[in-house]
């Protein structure tokens, strides 16, 4: 099944799209605009070894959430206004192609941009911003999917916002998988979960932060080059 067709059965049928979770996940906005989602985990890999992953879509974006069926046919140039790209094989007219997304940022190790309206959302005049972080942490590495979408649609955004959250959290999750496992969640996060499942009002949760901007998560996980001490001669 692709990526469209997985969609459009998740919020057409009201059918359930199971998928495994990633350490935490939600729509983290949504109006008639458009929406965000936002997933985070943490794998016991270094952030070198998360890029060179993250550059093999291949070997962990899911065939399910393909054109082709087959996720050996991705690809993916890292560097500004590349391409997330899909080989469609012969089938006697010749060889095609899908752009999934475009590069629009790429920090080796820290930060890659891409542009890019997934599966269904391709057909519409939608923006989908799709920013992934890396951040280096004691037992190996932090992850964060930051997928921002917005634009006109033919799809109701209550009824496929949260299909494209599953979405993206298997995408993150097959990433985490491909670099050994993501880590399990932390005690905080289990206690924020736990509360949560049984309706507890969110003031019996451990208190937690605010989901913070895009721009406040970018300044977060990547630092800014230090600046050179001018010279005194000069």
């Amino acid at each position: 099944m692709n990526f469209r067709i997985l969609l459009a059965a998740a919020f057409l049928t009201g059918a359930p799209l199971y998928l495994a979770p990633a350490a935490h996940a939600k729509v983290v906005e949504q109006s008639e605009a458009g929406f965000t989602v936002a997933h985070t985990a943490q794998v016991a890999a270094t952030p070198t070894d998360v890029w060179k992953m993250l550059r093999m879509p291949q070997n962990w974006w899911s065939k399910d959430h393909s054109w082709s069926g087959d996720a050996a046919n991705f690809w993916l140039d890292s560097q500004a206004g590349g391409c997330f790209c899909e080989k469609l094989p012969d089938t006697g007219a010749g060889v095609g192609s899908v752009q999934h997304a475009r590069i629009l940022f790429s920090k080796p190790n820290q930060l890659l941009r891409l542009s890019g309206a997934f599966g269904p959302l391709q057909g519409e005049a939608m923006t989908g911003t799709l920013t992934i972080q890396i951040k280096a942490t004691p037992t190996g590495s932090a992850l964060r999917f930051d997928y921002v979408v917005g634009g006109h649609m033919r799809f109701k955004v209550a009824d496929i916002a949260p299909a494209v959250d599953k979405v993206i959290g298997e995408q993150l999750l097959g990433l985490a998988n491909a670099l050994g496992g993501a880590l399990p969640p932390s005690r905080e996060e289990k206690a924020a979960a736990a509360a949560e499942g049984a309706g507890k009002p969110a003031a019996e949760a451990p208190p937690a932060k605010d989901e913070p901007g895009l721009d406040a998560a970018v300044a977060d996980l990547v630092e800014d080059t230090p600046q050179a001490e001018p010279d005194p001669e000069f």
